[in-house]
């Protein structure tokens, strides 16, 4: 149990989006378990970092600093087992979250096809919601989200089950979001994700954000946008950025 009491901690930081496929994978082989260390901190050296190290990981990826993460990733996804299937998912995650759509895909083209893809498929299903959502392929989008909510769940301790699966919830909110699709309660879900997924803290409010402005909650979206930081130029989230925030603006009854 000392090993889901580790990955439990390690999700407070990252993302669990290889955390189902990675566990299932170290019942027969004990070097996947480095695999949600390396996605939850950055690092896959020990998964007994630092606070100071979780913290500086955390800052990156709130301020969307996208370039820094990835070198400062580099020396230690080397190491990594399956290295040729891994870091080029997890670097596709990283630039996904950062809205640099055609890099993620151009890394996921570049992973190897073997039997880690196949463990990572869950993974592969986020990356490519989050990347369809992005692009407006709506449908393909939502197809992807659906695929993603059937999977079964892992076998784990009953919290580590519940972050894995309000996760799977978010992804789908986030392709509901972005086809304008949205149900009930999606606003506080994304929110409540975005707060424990910082991987993928922006994608989920931005999501959230668009979800409001459907329904005229201007002021709701300006929370939401509020604090994002300067995205570079080849990012989609820049675009995404000026246009809600352009319509956040705008005058609303609601308020």
């Amino acid at each position: 149990m000392l090993r889901f009491r580790v990955v439990r901690a390690l999700l407070l930081v990252g993302s669990a989006a290889l955390i189902a496929g990675a566990l299932h994978r170290a019942r027969h082989d004990r070097w996947w378990l480095v695999v949600p260390a390396a996605v939850a901190l950055g690092v896959g050296a020990s998964l007994a970092a630092r606070e100071s190290e979780r913290r500086r990981v955390r800052r990156m990826l709130i301020e969307g600093r996208a370039e820094e993460l990835l070198q400062h990733w580099q020396g230690s996804l080397a190491s990594l087992p399956h290295a040729d299937t891994a870091v080029p998912l997890l670097k596709a995650t990283a630039l996904a979250a950062t809205g640099h759509t055609d890099r993620a895909r151009t890394a996921l083209e570049h992973a190897a096809r073997g039997a880690a893809w196949a463990a990572a498929h869950e993974h592969r299903l986020v990356v490519e919601t989050l990347l369809d959502s992005f692009e407006g392929e709506g449908r393909a989008a939502l197809g992807k989200a659906d695929e993603l909510r059937r999977l079964p769940l892992p076998q784990v301790p009953d919290d580590l089950r519940a972050r894995v699966a309000l996760l799977r919830e978010a992804i789908a909110a986030v392709a509901r979001a972005f086809a304008h699709q949205p149900e009930e309660g999606d606003v506080i879900l994304l929110w409540e994700a975005a707060r424990k997924n910082t991987l993928i803290h922006w994608p989920l409010r931005y999501a959230a954000a668009v979800v409001c402005i459907d329904r005229g909650q201007r002021a709701e979206a300006r929370e939401l946008l509020d604090s994002a930081p300067e995205w570079p130029e080849d990012s989609a989230f820049r675009a995404f950025h000026a246009e809600l925030t352009a319509w956040a603006r705008e005058p609303s009854s609601v308020e």
